[in-house]
């Protein structure tokens, strides 16, 4: 059974990779895990100057998710290209790299240096970080800004591009095109939605920055549903996310029209996840029949 599958010109050898933020660097899933189970990893987001983050607590647990409010913490990029990428790189295993900017100029700073890094893969923009010029507005919240911020990209970027889209639209739809149009080799999709928790005992907030990102199982049908329509609206490949813990989660994400499927928070529940998910698609396919993932791709609608 043929496990393969292409993201915008980047070659996965299986269609499972590791989302953005729990996977840090790898440096800590080695732990417990094999980064080889993977057919790509995505790298903890980077900004050009190294950020500390947001003030604590910055995680809490909620009922089928996680709320978290890191705030983009990371050492920042000259010391992600020069230190954590050739360490990530002996895995030989394709490394994405997840960057955050506050302006169109940053993000193509951003790519510039990335593409003098001999190990990295593919770019994956997120969107979702504040336009500074236009008043903090979130780039992926307007088709128009998202645009300019993949272009930036695209203009010092040669490679595999993918535009990391927020759920926190009206219409993800118009954004994912506007994406592609500016660019985009790829998308993935979704980013966290937006929350928060309140300690009834001390009558505050759980987060030290108030809200924070919900993910998990608990966001999973908005995000299945997110892939169904942008999937449709689109030309490129797709990778879904959101609350993917088993396999059977995954060959949903794949059926709605996901070429790919990136695990984040499962990673924490259970290291292995991405072998088990593996193993449990391959299983299905030749259960069936089915002799290529492209064979499923899409398989709800078309």
């Amino acid at each position: 059974m043929n496990l393969s599958t292409h993201i915008g010109g980047l070659a996965l050898e299986n269609p499972v990779i590791a989302a953005s933020g729990t996977f840090g660097y790898g440096e800590e899933y080695i732990k417990a895990g094999d980064v080889s189970w993977f057919g790509a990893v995505s790298i903890k987001g980077t900004t050009i100057a190294p950020r500390a983050g947001n003030p604590p607590p910055r995680t809490c647990e909620t009922p089928s998710g996680l709320l978290n409010s890191i705030g983009l913490e990371n050492p920042g990029a000259r010391v992600v290209i020069g230190q954590k990428l050739p360490w990530l790189a002996r895995f030989s295993v394709p490394i994405i790299a997840n960057i955050s900017a506050v302006s169109c100029e940053e993000f193509s700073e951003l790519a510039g240096m990335f593409a003098k890094s001999p190990h990295v893969s593919a770019l994956e923009v997120n969107v979702s970080c504040p336009n500074v010029k236009a008043g903090g507005i979130a780039f992926g919240t307007s088709a128009d800004m998202c645009y300019e911020a993949t272009r930036a990209v695209r203009k010092a970027w040669k490679g595999p591009l993918i535009v990391k889209l927020t759920p926190n639209v009206a219409d993800m739809r118009a954004i994912a095109k506007a994406a592609v149009e500016g660019g985009a080799d790829a998308l993935s999709l979704i980013n966290t939605l937006v929350g928060m928790a309140i300690d009834i005992h001390s009558m505050r907030p759980v987060l030290g920055n108030i809200t924070g990102g919900l993910s998990g199982p608990a966001i999973k049908p908005v995000a299945l549903r997110c892939v169904w329509e942008v999937s449709q609206a689109v030309s490129v490949p797709v990778i879904g996310m959101g609350g993917i813990c088993s396999a059977t989660d995954a060959l949903e994400f794949i059926m709605a029209g996901a070429s790919a499927v990136a695990i984040g928070t499962g990673l924490l529940i259970d290291p292995e996840l991405p072998r088990k998910v593996t193993q449990g698609i391959k299983e299905y396919c030749e259960s069936r029949g089915i002799e290529s993932l492209q064979e499923i791709v899409g398989a709800a609608w078309r």
